[in-house]
């Protein structure tokens, strides 16, 4: 009997571990590989980023007037606002990206509130990530930087002095419609500015509005990112996104 249970117990014991390597194969997968790709480091975008300014030209932008030259002002790298130019966009459109961009109020303060070094990352050229001087200025919470604007109060306040350079790392979900033209998902949305996280997976209510409420309307989700003038010579340098 003793030599049963023995046996028995080693047939146990063989057959759980068959089991558990049967179900470990079973979980593998070795399909698709991930493309191997080149980090950035420092200042350096990865291999795969589609850069949209790296401070030597324009190219990849336009007036979002009229689709003609940007009037905005390149010097020592970066571009700066131009008051009364208007908002800039991409030539090229977007759906879901990783997006990094770097910005800079100036120095020298003028203004407060929502005057103060104001202008705007546009994703879609619907939805504002905002720009601000939020250095020791107080406006209202959903409109200072980093506030999907008007709709989202960031989590905290990562503001640098005005005058330094700074960073925004978005990560953007367009949102999807069904055939009808009804919304099936919202847009979603993740900032980290200067590498804190101020807006973690937040759904936005829609399209940006200065007066009244945000809504969706169906759109073909291949969009712009437009910058905005709102008549601060905010500067920006070092762009570039990657398509998700």
């Amino acid at each position: 009997m003793k030599k049963l249970n023995l046996l028995l117990t080693a047939l146990l014991i063989s057959g759980a571990a068959i089991s558990q390597k049967w179900t470990s194969d079973l979980t593998k997968q070795w399909d698709p590989v991930p493309e191997i790709i080149t980090p950035g480091e420092g200042t350096e975008p990865p291999s795969d980023a589609i850069i949209l300014f790296d401070g030597s030209n324009l190219d990849s932008w336009e007036s979002s007037k009229d689709g003609g030259p940007v009037k905005w002002i390149i010097e020592d790298g970066h571009m700066t606002m131009v008051k009364g130019s208007g908002f800039i966009e991409t030539k090229q459109g977007f759906k879901d990206i990783q997006l990094h961009i770097e910005w800079r109020t100036p120095a020298d303060i003028q203004g407060s509130g929502q005057g103060r070094g104001n202008s705007g990352v546009f994703l879609q050229k619907k939805y504002e990530v905002q720009v601000l001087d939020s250095y020791e200025n107080e406006t209202y919470v959903n409109g200072q930087a980093g506030a999907v604007y008007k709709q989202h109060i960031p989590l905290v306040n990562a503001c640098k002095p005005p005058g330094e350079w700074q960073s925004y790392d978005i990560i953007f979900t367009a949102p999807r419609f069904n055939e009808n033209g009804s919304l099936f998902s919202p847009a979603r949305v993740s900032v980290l500015h200067n590498g804190v996280l101020i807006q973690n997976n937040v759904s936005i209510q829609g399209t940006t509005e200065n007066v009244g409420l945000p809504n969706y309307d169906p759109f073909n989700p291949v969009q712009p990112i437009s910058l905005q003038d709102h008549s601060n010579p905010v500067s920006y340098r070092n762009i570039w996104v990657r398509e998700l």
